[in-house]
C-alpha cells in the first residue's frame, strides 16, 4: 500500500495546466507522435513498421510544441535491435539543439489510445536521469476535444545543454532478464495483447520470430491502465487494484516488456503512478528475445 502523496501531480500535466504554461521558458512540449504498423503474413506471423508522424505535425500541433521522431531522434540507428534508446551522446545532442536542457520540464504527448510514444519519452528522460518530465493525460485526442489551441508554426528555441546521467537500474539487457529468470524479488511483466502473449500472434523480423512469452511473465496488457470511456490513466485506486489482481507487489522489480520496448513503458509509467519505486523496461523486448534461439520461451500448454 503507497503512503504519502500520490505521484500524479508530477507525473501529468493536466490540458488546463499545460495551456496556462505554454509560454512558459522553463516548459518545452515534446509532440512524440508516431505509428506501429502490422501486416499479417499468416499462421499467425506478423510483421511491424515504425514509423514517425512528421506530417502531422507539420499539419498542427500544440502551440511551442517541440517535435521529436520515436524512430530516429531517440533511438540507436546502429543498434542490431530495432528502436532501442539512443546512446547518451546522441541523445544529448538531439535534445540540447532543439533547446530542451537539464532545467526544463518537459511534457510528452502523443495521440496513441495508451499514449505509449509520450511514456517512451518519460522512460527514456527517466534512464538518463532527468526527472522533471510529464506526460499530457489524455494526450492530443484530449486537447482537441477541449476544443484547446492548435498551430502550425514551428518554435526555435535557442540551443540548451542535456546532460545524460544514465541510471542503469531504469533499462535491462536481454542477459540481464535471463539472469533474472526465477529470481523471487523480480516480476516480469508482458504488456502486449492477449494474443502476442499466448502465442497466437507474433511479430517477426527478417524473417525470424518466435510465438510466446519469457517464462514467468505476467500479462497486463498496457490498454488496461487507461479508462475506455475517457482516455486518461485510470485513477491511483484502480490502478492498484489492477496490479494487485496482476500479482504485483508493490516492492517488487518490476521488469516490464513488450515488443520493443515502448508499449512497456506505458506499464511502467502507470507503475510509477501508483508508487511502484523499482521499474525497469526490457528495451530489446520480444524484438530481441524471439530471435534469440538459445533463450527460453513459454507457451500455454
Amino acid at each position: 500500500m503507497m503512503t504519502g502523496p500520490s505521484p500524479r501531480a508530477r507525473l501529468l500535466a493536466e490540458p488546463a495546466w499545460l495551456a496556462a504554461h505554454l509560454d512558459d521558458p522553463q516548459v518545452r512540449v515534446v509532440d512524440m507522435r508516431g505509428f506501429v504498423r502490422t501486416v499479417d503474413l499468416g499462421d499467425g506471423r506478423q510483421v511491424s513498421t515504425y514509423a514517425g508522424a512528421a506530417d502531422d505535425y507539420a499539419a498542427e500541433h500544440i502551440p511551442n510544441a517541440i517535435y521529436l521522431a520515436w524512430t530516429r531522434d531517440i533511438v540507436d540507428p546502429d543498434a542490431p535491435v530495432p528502436v532501442q534508446v539512443a546512446p547518451p551522446e546522441r541523445f544529448a545532442v538531439e535534445l540540447g539543439r532543439r533547446g530542451i536542457g537539464d532545467d526544463h520540464l518537459i511534457v510528452a504527448y502523443d495521440e496513441h489510445p495508451a499514449a505509449q510514444f509520450a511514456t517512451r519519452l518519460w522512460w527514456a528522460l527517466r534512464y538518463y536521469g532527468h526527472d522533471h518530465a510529464r506526460v499530457l493525460d489524455g494526450g492530443l485526442a484530449r486537447w482537441r476535444r477541449e476544443g484547446r489551441a492548435l498551430t502550425r508554426e514551428v518554435p526555435a528555441f535557442p540551443p540548451a545543454t542535456f546532460t545524460p546521467r544514465a541510471q542503469p537500474s531504469w533499462r535491462a539487457t536481454g542477459e540481464a532478464v535471463l539472469q533474472a529468470l526465477g529470481d523471487p524479488g523480480v516480476t516480469i511483466v508482458d504488456a502486449r495483447d492477449d494474443a502476442q502473449y499466448t502465442g497466437t500472434v507474433y511479430r517477426v523480423h527478417e524473417g525470424h520470430g518466435r510465438a510466446g512469452h519469457i517464462p514467468g511473465a505476467l500479462s497486463l496488457p498496457r490498454e488496461a491502465l487507461i479508462d475506455p470511456a475517457t482516455g486518461l490513466f485510470r485513477p491511483d485506486e484502480e490502478l492498484r487494484d489492477i496490479f494487485t489482481r496482476a500479482g504485483i507487489a508493490p516492492q517488487a522489480r518490476v521488469i516490464a516488456y513488450c515488443n520493443g520496448g515502448v508499449a512497456a513503458t506505458t506499464v511502467l509509467f502507470g507503475l510509477a503512478l501508483a508508487g511502484h519505486p523499482h521499474l525497469t523496461n526490457y528495451d530489446g523486448s520480444w524484438n530481441e528475445w524471439g530471435m534469440r534461439e538459445e533463450w527460453p520461451v513459454e507457451l500455454p500448454s
